[in-house]
Order: structure tokens, then sequence, then C-alpha cells
């Protein structure tokens, strides 16, 4: 699956053309630098590898340095493989957003963003005790019995309960490209997409 590495710049609303207002996503994507392409003679498979965003060369190790500079291009943030695309881009050579069509569907990766440490009624959605009945006293947002006893003695791997909440990876799949900006690099595409504002941000085709 071919793609491009970007940042999410922010939210925004077109009118389309029924003159209805379509809530959009603005994505600054690329242009990324190709700085490795693997073949099945050399890596065991194909894909080509993209780098993306500028990092100072004293913040880069020299393993990585010596990555780049066979591409030609200086040390980057983000570094990402893309498996299909249709043909093998040039080592050095950048993918821009002239590589998307205004209407096509695309899925799109990010990183949600991070609640810290929440509880079982805002994490799973749990109802509490409902009432303080009987004596019971600060109740009303606790997980209850865990439903572990004698046996086995321990909490059982998967149980619901409070804990760090956010910042995972998810994909949000078949959202429409509307507009295609190649002077600014620029994709505006229908929908919201998960992370917050300057985050990093991979569009598949």
């Amino acid at each position: 699956m071919s793609g491009i590495i970007g940042t999410k710049i922010g939210m925004t609303s077109v009118f389309g053309p029924n003159g209805k207002q379509i809530p959009c996503t603005i994505i600054q994507a690329g242009p990324c630098v190709v700085t490795q392409v693997k073949t099945k003679d050399t890596d065991g498979y194909t894909a080509v590898q993209l780098s993306y965003g500028e990092r100072k060369e004293k913040h880069a190790t020299k393993a990585t340095t010596g990555h780049f500079k066979k591409a030609g291009t200086t040390p980057k943030k983000k570094v990402m493989e893309f498996r299909h695309f249709p043909e093998a881009p040039a080592l050095g050579s950048e993918i821009k957003v002239d590589l998307f069509i205004e209407g096509e569907f695309v899925d799109v990766v990010g990183t949600s963003k991070g609640k810290g440490f929440q509880g079982v009624v805002r994490r799973h959605h749990f109802a509490g005790v409902g009432m303080q009945t009987h004596g019971q006293h600060n109740r009303l947002r606790a997980p209850g019995s865990l439903g572990a006893s004698s046996w086995p003695s321990r909490v059982m791997p998967g149980m619901r309960m409070g804990g760090h909440m956010g910042h995972t990876r998810i994909k949000i799949q078949n959202l429409q490209v509307v507009k295609v900006m190649p002077e600014e690099n620029i994709l505006v595409i229908k929908g919201a997409i998960p992370g917050h504002n300057g985050s990093f941000v991979i569009v598949e085709k």
C-alpha cells in the first residue's frame, strides 16, 4: 500500500457541490524523501522507506546520519515503510501530494490524544453503583468486585480496570480526499482523524 507521511494542521470546513458544509482535516503531507528501496534479493521483501520532518544533525546518531547521507538528504524525524508502491521510486527522490487524486478514498493512521490515568467510568463506561444506600460511601465511580477469589488468587489479564487511556495507534478507513494543493503540499480530507494538531499522520492509498 503506497502512501505519504504528514503533519496534522487542524480542522476546517468547506462547502460541497450541493452547498452543504463538510468538516475537513488539513494535513501537511510531505514532501517525503525516499531513503531506502528494499528488494527481495537484499532484504527478503519489497518496500519503500520514506522519511519526513527535519531533524537537527546534532540530535541524530551517526548511524542514522550515514543512512540519510546515502540518499543525499539530511536527518529526518519520521521514518516509515510502504509495501506496495506501483513503481519503486529512485533513492533520494521526493514523494509529494500529487500522489493523490481529489475524490479518492484513503486510510489515515494517527496516534490518539493521551488522556492520562482514567478510572473505569470514563475508560470503560462503567455505570457505577447508582445510589448511595446501606452505608455505601464514595462508591459511585468504583469498579466493584474483580471476581477473583482463592482461585486464581490474582487479577486475570484483560480485566477492565482504571489505567492509561488514549495515546494509541488508530487507523480511520475510507476518508475522502476533498482537495489536493500541490503548491503548499496540503491535503484536505473529509472528516476527523486521530491526534493533536502538529502530530504525525500516515495517509495510505
